[in-house]
């Protein structure tokens, strides 16, 4: 399969505009910020090229492609790690369903992300839960996963989303995780959905030391019209304090920005994001 640029040149351009600053800012950065690529969803399922091409012209140094990437064949995952390569970027983790998990799939799930320098396979979404021994059966899944990674270099995570935050009968799922897996398994931490059940992500952070190799910074505001479709620094978050819990105990290796809803086009979202997040660290 042969990847071929669609974007248009204008969306080019005006995703572009900020690149050499933000560019010269990412080389002083310990802990770089990547774009989870469902953040521009839309085009990329249009024009992979042109949309992860346009992505790095904005300046971010990583990208983190999402399921549909698990249907890729082997040879068109050189093709997409060879478009990498020229640009500059790096996937160092994926975002994957439940059969990236399973003895059947889990196989091809390190195969892919092997060829694309990928080293943590998060699971983003369970298979289905209905009480806590089911949390505890996926807690099982994720530490046979760790077992069969392990050779490769590579370890599995979980993505959570408001549901684990939610208890039952007295305990929140995302603890049942946390306490049930090795430390192999890293918590991928969606600061958003945390946030919209009104849970605390800096206490979970500290919490649970080491194990936020990276954190979705996705951002969420309780204000009526509003939600997920603001902007990262724009909403909720009390992103001062969960950097400062982050790199002082959380043990992240970097950051993904995440956008779920949208008031601006993909692009120019994802500018935007990255913009902020770059006067929020200056």
């Amino acid at each position: 399969m042969t990847i071929q640029p669609k974007i248009s040149r204008r969306s080019f351009l005006a995703a572009s505009a900020a690149a050499p600053l933000a560019q010269h800012l990412l080389a002083a950065d310990r802990y770089p910020v990547g774009l989870e690529l469902y953040s521009v969803r839309g085009m990329l399922q249009k024009d992979l090229k042109g949309t992860v091409t346009a992505v790095a012209k904005m300046g971010y140094p990583i990208v983190e492609f999402y399921s549909p990437y698990y249907s890729w064949t082997p040879d068109y995952a050189k093709e997409v790690r060879k478009l990498l390569d020229d640009l500059g970027l790096r996937c160092l983790s994926t975002h994957n369903g439940a059969v990236s998990f399973t003895p059947e799939g889990v196989a091809k799930a390190i195969e892919l992300n092997g060829i694309l320098g990928s080293r943590y396979i998060v699971m983003a979404s369970p298979p289905r839960v209905e009480n806590m021994d089911g949390w505890k059966k996926v807690a099982e899944i994720l530490n046979q996963a760790a077992e069969k990674m392990a050779p490769a270099k590579m370890r599995p995570g979980y993505h959570n989303h408001q549901q684990e935050f939610r208890p039952i009968e007295g305990v929140r799922p995302i603890e049942i995780i946390a306490r049930e897996t090795s430390k192999a398994v890293i918590l991928q931490l969606d600061v958003g959905t945390c946030l919209e059940v009104k849970q605390d992500p800096v206490d979970w952070i500290r919490k649970n030391p080491g194990r936020f190799a990276c954190i979705h910074l996705k951002d969420y505001s309780p204000e009526p019209d509003k939600g997920y479709r603001v902007l990262f620094g724009e909403g909720a978050a009390p992103w001062k304090q969960i950097f400062q819990v982050a790199e002082s105990v959380g043990g992240v290796e970097f950051y993904l920005i995440e956008q779920e809803g949208y008031s601006l086009p993909e692009l120019e979202t994802a500018q935007r994001c990255l913009e902020n997040y770059r006067r929020m660290r200056a």
